[in-house]
């Protein structure tokens, strides 16, 4: 492998919804050493922060009709039963919710858990609560969808946060979506939550760190235990 190759394997894709955030950081950084030279210091630290909040890496997704995949880069902050919103469409009985909190640090582009067709897509105006809060999957700015699945229908629902206000996202209704292609993105900080389909199990535990598009959040028929094809992306 070449030189050129290596150092460019090496560096991690930027999406463009960052490019004019980076850019006003950049310039709010030369103001502030012109004001004085230490403040320049603290604008390049942020700089690079943004820079580093819309970074996009490629993923090597584990392609399986039975796994459900990770949405979302971030540690795994809940998993039981809970009543989906009904914006969702999935009825009122509780159904297996697992949900992934991204912090500042994250990676935050989204992506599908399963492949299958979007049945119905909704952006929900609401509150700014704590990402953390078990409500907030009710009551806060979100942008939900569901997706018809090889099991089942899978709803997963972008949430914001304290800091997080301004949901993206790239799918409309009727869209087909492949297993780990990227669906959103949130800036910046708040939380996905994934509503499973009956027979799903989960494979992840409280506190466990997420991969957006690799690491495997459920499976049915024991699927984890085996080696899926995977597929970079």
């Amino acid at each position: 492998m070449s030189i050129a190759n290596s150092i460019r394997d090496a560096m991690v894709p930027i999406h463009k919804e960052g490019f004019r955030f980076i850019a006003i950081f950049a310039v709010v950084s030369v103001v502030l050493g012109l004001l004085w030279w230490p403040l320049f210091w603290v604008g390049l630290i942020l700089t690079l922060w943004c820079t580093a909040f819309f970074r996009d890496p490629d993923r090597i997704v584990p392609v399986s009709d039975d796994l459900i995949i990770s949405p979302a880069d971030g540690v795994v902050s809940s998993i039981g039963l809970f009543e989906p919103p009904a914006e969702l469409e999935m009825g009122s009985d509780p159904l297996l919710r697992i949900t992934v909190f991204m912090n500042v640090f994250n990676c935050h582009v989204n992506r599908a858990p399963v492949r299958g067709k979007v049945l119905r897509t909704k952006h929900v105006p609401g509150k700014f609560l704590s990402a953390d809060l078990d409500k907030a999957s009710q009551e806060n700015e979100r942008h939900s969808f569901v997706i018809d699945g090889p099991y089942g229908h899978v709803g997963t629902i972008q949430i914001a946060g304290l800091v997080a206000r301004r949901i993206l996202w790239w799918i409309e209704q009727d869209q087909v979506l492949e297993q780990g292609e990227r669906i959103g993105l949130i800036r910046f900080g708040s939380r996905v939550d994934v509503f499973l389909p009956d027979g799903a199990e989960p494979r992840v535990a409280l506190g466990q760190t997420m991969v957006a598009g690799e690491s495997i959040l459920a499976a049915h028929n024991d699927a984890s235990a085996s080696s899926p094809v995977s597929r970079r992306t």
